[in-house]
Formats: structure tokens, sequence, C-alpha cells
């Protein structure tokens, strides 16, 4: 900090200096012109102590960001000629101009990112793909002030060296324009002569010329792409949709709305994972386990504890009865009404405009279109373990129909993985009466979450009956004598060393270790789209080919059906009007819920995330032991956690740990999304007595925190004096 306030001091002596010895005067039109002979004088005698004297002063000018560069321009042109000026004033103007955005770069960058986090990550993110493009473009036009531009670039993440073989091109034209007009100094009048409004308009135009050849560039890019294909003379439709989840679902429904003509592709169910082995299923399950549970612990509501009687059978029939419920949400006959045309079969593109469908009937069918959505969903990925397909396992897919077959839970399941999926599914069984270890080769489960929320979570499963192996890796799986054994080994992070391999008997094996997209079988190697666990796209979700789009757990970041669902809207308005505006994915505001009991819901980032990033930010933290709705529901554990810059109610990120955390998490995404901080909160009527009052009880703490002392010392006095 010392140096910094030193660098600050020393630069504003010398600004000062400057003005205080009027030499902001010699910088003027009229100054230079009547300084032209005495310089003339100079140089004749000591041309070398002058030219290196006027390269000093003019770098000093630009670095301080002083008025008065242009005039040195044109004073290198008067002085030294069109060839010997440009060069001086070229490459003056340039190291002034880096010296300048050093000095910013040391002096502004920390506080600026330490204020505004996400808005410079967000600047940083866009100046790495093609900060040099944008930089040149601002040298190329007058218009923007060349200090200012330094400035601004000082505080991005651009390279120095970058910046400056950029900075040295791009002033260029502007230069030479300068010196020329110099080395006529005697016919001009003022400095407008020079930046008439029409040169400045062709100073604008060329601006513009890198636009126009970056959409060129573009063009040639893309003729480059389909060069190899023969594109067809008309198209059968507008929109061609690959996968009927939550992805597909939306884009085929925005694109009907608008009135163009779509088909949707799809081989199994309708309404893909989350309808029929994810969400619905396990939401459906975790409700009969919660159940399960209130009755057991009854006295915990002041009735008697009792024994609750279920049929396994049941409470899965039930599941199946829930999907069934749901079904026609997303059924074929519903989105037909709606004007998709649906397609029961498996789609693969031969060209980037035609799709063969190997139809359900066993017949084919081709179909174009202008513009195609790749939306196929992930799959659970099953770990190569030795012996495990000998051995049998289920997943979050299959186990619906393998276990609606059992007439109880599985005696001793075994559940491979410590995520969301993992978690949730692990507490639910082990209330309905299966033996559950849940094998975990990190050191904690939901490791996403921060080390308090994951604590939380472990001691919930464990008071559910889970019996948790953290620090645990799964090594094979074997069959003794017809029992069946996973054999693992515990690590020691701590100190690098392992513990002897440990057999763990189990009846069924759930893996729960993640997903992985579907990329095989729909021709992408065939049109060479690029993959890498998922499709790689673009910030307007499109492929290698521009026409050709991809969405949902297919592309990442995030395998969530409400993602899935909210790239569904970009992908079709990109692919459909596109050629007019073309629409980038918000993944600024995304909120989601681990349905564990108490549920674990976030949006923005948590602590942990904080840290890594470097944000100077504060915790306000609101425990439900002191709400009163959480009080009279017997569920008075949990709390809600907010992260917010060091003394601003800004909201960054959030994370709830309790009963609905999934429904009150949705204030605060609301809040997030339209930039209304905790005072906004604080300031809204929540009915009493709610859950959602918890959110105004967590804003109310941090005001707290942040009262203002002085403020209210002086009230108390104020008041003492009012009582006389």
């Amino acid at each position: 900090m010392f140096k910094k306030v030193l660098l600050l001091v020393i630069a504003v002596t010398l600004v000062a200096l400057f003005f205080h010895f009027d030499l902001n005067r010699l910088l003027t039109l009229e100054g230079l012109k009547s300084s032209m002979v005495q310089f003339g004088q100079w140089r004749e005698q000591s041309p070398l102590l002058i030219i290196g004297g006027f390269f000093t002063l003019y770098v000093l000018v630009t670095a301080l960001s002083l008025p008065g560069a242009a005039i040195l321009t044109l004073a290198s042109g008067a002085l030294f000629g069109l060839t010997e000026g440009f060069i001086i004033a070229s490459f003056a103007s340039s190291l002034g101009a880096l010296l300048a955005f050093l000095v910013s770069r040391y002096l502004l960058r920390d506080t600026i990112k330490a204020k505004f986090p996400e808005r410079l990550k967000a600047i940083d993110a866009g100046v790495k793909k093609e900060g040099a493009f944008y930089l040149f473009t601002l040298r190329l036009v007058p218009v923007f002030p060349f200090f200012l531009v330094n400035l601004l670039m000082a505080v991005t993440s651009i390279k120095a060296w970058t910046f400056y073989w950029v900075s040295q091109i791009g002033m260029f034209l502007g230069t030479m324009v300068y010196v020329n007009a110099g080395t006529q100094l005697a016919e001009i009048d003022s400095l407008s002569g020079i930046l008439s409004p029409k040169l400045i308009l062709s100073f604008v135009l060329l601006g513009l010329l890198p636009l126009m050849a970056n959409a060129i560039i573009n063009k040639i890019k893309q003729r480059q792409v389909y060069k190899k294909w023969q594109k067809p003379k008309s198209f059968d439709r507008n929109l061609i949709v690959i996968g009927a989840g939550a992805g597909g679902l939306v884009t085929s429904y925005i694109a009907a709305a608008v009135k163009a003509k779509v088909s949707l592709i799809e081989a199994g169910e309708m309404g893909g994972d989350c309808l029929n082995y994810g969400c619905v299923p396990s939401k459906a399950m975790i409700k009969s386990a919660k159940i399960v549970a209130q009755i057991e612990h009854g006295e915990h509501y002041g009735l008697d504890n009792s024994t609750a009687q279920f049929s396994f059978k049941k409470v899965m029939a039930r599941v199946h009865q829930v999907i069934a419920d749901i079904a026609p949400h997303d059924s074929v006959e519903r989105y037909t009404n709606l004007g998709v045309e649906v397609i029961k079969g498996y789609g693969k593109l031969t060209n980037p405009w035609t799709v063969e469908v190997k139809l359900n009937d066993g017949s084919t069918q081709t179909l174009t279109a202008r513009s195609i959505v790749i939306a196929t969903g992930a799959r659970p990925f099953v770990p190569p373990l030795p012996g495990i397909e000998t051995s049998g396992y289920v997943t979050s897919d299959t186990l619906w129909a393998e276990f609606a077959k059992l007439d109880s839970a599985p005696k001793k399941l075994i559940v491979l993985g410590g995520g969301p999926i993992g978690c949730e599914l692990a507490q639910s069984f082990a209330r309905l009466g299966s033996q559950v270890i849940q094998i975990e080769m990190a050191e904690r489960i939901m490791i996403r979450e921060d080390l308090d929320v994951a604590e939380f979570a472990r001691q919930s499963l464990q008071k559910s009956g889970v019996n948790i192996l953290t620090s645990h890796q799964a090594l094979r799986c074997e069959q003794r004598d017809g029992r069946k054994f996973i054999i693992v080994k515990h690590l020691k992070h701590d100190q690098g060393t392992e513990h002897e391999e440990i057999a763990i008997e189990y009846d069924q094996l759930l893996c729960a270790v993640g997903r992985a997209a579907r990329l095989e079988g729909y021709g992408l190697e065939t049109l060479g789209i690029e993959t890498n666990r998922t499709i790689q796209t673009n910030e307007y979700l499109e492929t290698l080919y521009p026409n050709i789009f991809a969405a949902g757990d297919i592309v990442g970041p995030y395998q969530f059906t409400h993602v899935a669902a909210h790239q569904g809207w970009y992908a079709a308005v990109n692919a459909l009007f596109g050629t007019f505006k073309k629409f980038k994915v918000d993944y600024r505001v995304i909120p989601w819920t681990t349905f564990i009991d108490p549920e674990v819901a976030r949006v923005g980032i948590n602590e942990q995330e904080a840290i890594e990033q470097e944000i100077d930010y504060e915790i306000t933290r609101y425990d439900f032991a002191e709400l009163d709705r959480a009080i009279t529901d017997g569920a008075a554990n949990g709390f809600i956690k907010v992260i917010t810059p060091k003394g601003k109610d800004k909201i960054l990120g959030v994370t709830i740990v309790a009963e609905h955390a999934g429904d009150l998490i949705a204030e605060f995404v609301l809040a997030m999304k339209h930039g209304l901080g905790l005072n906004k909160i604080l300031g809204t009527i929540h009915s009493y007595p709610t859950w959602a009052e918890g959110n105004k009880y967590a804003a109310g703490e941090w005001k707290r925190n942040h009262a203002p002392t002085a403020v209210l010392n002086w009230l108390e006095k104020f008041h003492t004096w009012r009582r006389g």
C-alpha cells in the first residue's frame, strides 16, 4: 500500500508541477508556433539531445495523461519531418501509453477487482477472447480519448505486451495524419482543422473496418466449414430438435409458439431423464421416505413413536403412478396440440441440414431443416470397476424398474458417490429399511458445498441411518460363495498413505458417481463436431456449424433440468432468428437444490468459492432455530448463509439448509437477477408465520451488523436530552 501511495504522490506532484510552471502553455497550438524558431535553433546545435529530450517529454506527457499529446505529435512533424517525426511520435506515444497502462493497473486493478469481482470477471472473459481486437478498434477511432483507453484497458486482464503492440499498430494511421499535419504547421489555425467532421467520419468508418473484416472472416470460416457439404435449395422445416428432455421440449415449444415448423425426434419416453428416471421419481420416493421417518419419530410432534407399516412395492408403485400423472404435461399429444411434429425414433445427422430418423416401427425418414438443435441429455456414469458387470448394479436410471420388482427395500445397499443424487437416494433407502453404506472417495460428501453445509448434510444422513465412508476408494467387485462384495481402501489424504483393503458385502450396488453426456450415435463424428465429455459450443450454443445448436446436459456447464430449459429458449431463438440478432446464454444466476432432509439450496457463490476468487467478502447467517414457523413445524434446524461484499448489501451468493430450502431460495434468485440487495428484501412484507420470513430476518441480520453506531450514539444522547 505504501508503494502505491508513493507512486500516486509522485504522479500527482509531476502533474502539479506541470501546471504550476505553466508548461501546458507550451503544449498549445499557439505556444508551439511561437516556439518553433527556438526549437529549430536548438535542434541544429544538439540534434541528438533535442530528439532524446523531445522523446522523453512525449513519453512523460502521455504516461501522465496530460493534455498536449496531439500538439506534440504535430511538433514531431514540424521539427523532424514526416518520416523521422512519425517514428519518434509513434514509438513515444505507444511507450507512454504502456507506462500509463502499467501505472493504472498497479494502482487501480486490485481495488476495482475487489469492489466489482463478478463484473470484472465477465469483462476479463471477453478480453481474454477478443481483447486485442477491441483495443485495435478503439485505437483506430480518435473519437475515444487515448488516455481513457489506457486507463480502462489497465483494469482488464489483457497482457501488457499485447496492449503495447496492438497500440503501436492501431495508432499508426492517426499518428501519421497528425505528423503530416505538423509538417504544414504554418497553415494550421486550429486542431479542428486537422480533425474535421469528414476526417473524423473517415476514422469512424476505419474503426468499423475491423468489425466488417471480422464479419467477413466469420463468413469465410463458415464457407470453409460447409465447403464439403451440399446445402439443400429448400428445407422441409425451420427447425429439427433431437431429444425430448427439458432442453428439447422447451426448444420445440418456443419454435412452435412463434409459428415455425418444428419436428421433435425422440426414441424413448417423452420428458427425458427428469420425468422418467430422475427428478420426478426420486422426489416421489423422498416424500414417502420422509413420512416413514416422521411416523417413527412421532414423539418429535407430541405423538407416540410407531413402526411405520408400509409396503415397499406400494411405495414403488406410487413412484410410477406419479410419473404417469405428470407424463401428460410432456406427452406427444400435448406437444402435437402445441404445433410440434413429434417423431418417435432415433435421429442421426448425415449433413449439417439433414437428419435421418430410424423410426421405432423400423422404417426410415429423412428430414431437412435450416437449423438443428441437439438436446440428447446425459446418462449415469458407471465406473470401470473390475467385476462390476458380472456382479450387477443399478443406476439412478435403472433402479426404478429393477426395485419395483422387489417385495422390500434391498437389505444391504451400497451407494457409490457422495454427490446430490447419491445423498438423496442413500437417505431415502435408509428410511425405507435398507442398511445403506455410502462410499465417497473425497474427504467429504457434497464436495461442492461449504464445509459447514457438508457437515450438516453428513449428520442428517447419519441420523437417518446411513453409514458414510468418506476418503474410501472403490477398487473392484467380487463374488464369494454366491455373496457379493465391494473391495475398498481407505485413503489418508492428510498423510498420503493408504490403508489395507476392506471387503463390504451387499445385495444391491447403486452407482451415483455422476452423469456423462450422450454423444454417440448422432452423427457428430461424421460432421467433425468437437466433443470433450460434452459438445463444444460458443456462448450462443452454436457448434462448429453455426446452424447446429446444442442444449441441456449434453452441453453443460450445469446438469440441471431448469438450466436445460433455460438453454432451450436461447437455442430456439438463436436458431430461428440468429441471422438478425443472437443472444448469449446468461448463466449469472443459477440456483440448485439437493433434496435431502433438510434440503440444501444454493444460488451464486458460496464461501469456498469466494475465497478461491479472492473476493473481499463477509457472511451473514440466520439460524432457523429463531424462526417461529420452523419451531412450530418441529424443524428448527438449518440456516441461511448469505455472501456479500464487505460493507455492501449486494448478494453474491446464498446457501439455505432447511425444510423447503428449494422454495425459499427463489426470493434470493429474483433479487440477484434484478440487482436487488438485502435492504430491499428487508423492506418487503412477508406473511407471518411463514418459512419465507427467514429470508427477511437474514436481511435483518445484515442490517443489524451494519448499524450506524455513531448515529445511534447521538440519538441516544438526543433522547436523553429530550427526557430532561
